[in-house]
């Protein structure tokens, strides 16, 4: 099998912190894999790719972004007609230097520490946003600032919700912590967490205690009394208003939640972090 060997010092320029490539992907097999000793992300922009690596193969669809480590040996394949794929080479000093900096990024995305690459699906909205951001980052200058700030905004969205879910918790219940931070799901109620998982309740409830120690009721209201402090604090509504926001009609019950959070009433939370800013009480 023929390998080729890619160094960053020989395709970054010098001093550049990152390399864009946009590439129509060949359908025929490729003869071997590239090994590297630099971090890639790449995502399928049209069609669809096959990923060979040295024990697997992943099939990905328009809209899946890989996180391939300096580790991790590849190839690319087109499935489809009219396959674009567009790839991000990125030193591996800054990427080091991130995970440095950023806790939260231990054992995730360049971080992680399984067999395989950290694959992700982004929605037709989200694919959007990241073809604006490369398009951006096309035009910049090819510093270490220009690549952190493409980077960062995708790593902090990928990790809404998901900073409570430890490294290994299946991808849907990362995918429903992140969807219940949505007003539009946490209003469902555990129902809505259930459906965005895409599992039976049940499973859901005990997949949910496993890897949070909590239930999915436990989780929708902790992100309901945040949602309900946020506008406490950012807005003039009335209680009964932001309860009936929170999907919680009944104001006792809405009252009772939120002092068991927050540990003091709406009302006494509300001028503590208000109307105390503001002018003494």
């Amino acid at each position: 099998m023929l390998q080729a060997d890619l160094s960053a010092t020989d395709f970054l320029p010098a001093g550049a912190a990152f390399k864009m490539v946009r590439a129509t992907v060949e359908p025929k097999r490729p003869k071997g894999l590239i090994s590297r000793d630099f971090p890639v992300l790449f995502w399928v922009q049209n069609g669809t790719v096959r990923l060979h690596l040295p024990e697997a193969r992943m099939d990905l669809a328009e809209g899946e972004v890989v996180f391939l480590r300096s580790h991790d040996s590849h190839a690319l394949q087109a499935r489809a007609e009219e396959t674009m794929a567009v790839l991000l080479v990125f030193d591996p000093g800054l990427i080091d230097s991130l995970a440095d900096r950023h806790p939260a990024l231990a054992g995730r995305f360049f971080w992680s520490f399984g067999p395989q690459p950290v694959r992700v699906s982004r929605s037709i909205r989200e694919l959007a946003q990241l073809n604006q951001g490369a398009l951006r980052l096309e035009r910049s200058r090819r510093d270490a600032l220009e690549a952190e700030a493409f980077l960062l905004p995708l790593f902090a969205s990928l990790l809404d919700g998901a900073s409570m879910v430890p490294v290994g918790a299946p991808e849907w219940l990362a995918r429903a912590c992140a969807a219940v931070e949505d007003p539009r799901v946490f209003r469902e109620g555990a129902a809505g967490f259930a459906r965005i998982a895409g599992r039976a309740h049940p499973h859901v409830s005990r997949t949910a205690r496993k890897f949070l120690g909590k239930s999915p009721s436990e989780i929708v209201n902790a992100q309901r009394m945040t949602y309900a402090a946020q506008r406490l604090t950012g807005t003039s509504d009335s209680l009964s208003e932001i309860a009936r926001d929170c999907g919680i009609p009944n104001l006792s019950h809405f009252h009772k939640l939120f002092r068991q959070h927050h540990g003091i009433t709406p009302q006494r939370y509300r001028r503590a972090h208000q109307r105390d800013l503001i002018q003494p009480g």
